[in-house]
């Protein structure tokens, strides 16, 4: 599972972008984006995110 980095994450929108699972979400009132269950792991927004915000194999 992948998971964002809240304090990485510069809220660009590259990593939504990128998701074909529509798996990422902004969470209300927050200035960052969440990945939820429905991420494939495919890596697609991982590739996209110019911040390094993406962290890989993450456990919730």
């Amino acid at each position: 599972m992948h998971k964002i980095d809240p304090d990485e994450c510069q809220f660009c929108g590259a990593c939504v972008s990128a998701c074909s699972a529509d798996a990422i979400i902004h969470p209300p009132g927050k200035n960052y984006y969440e990945i939820t269950e429905d991420c494939l792991d495919c890596g697609s927004c991982e590739a996209e995110c110019g911040f390094n915000a993406i962290i890989t194999g993450a456990t919730e």
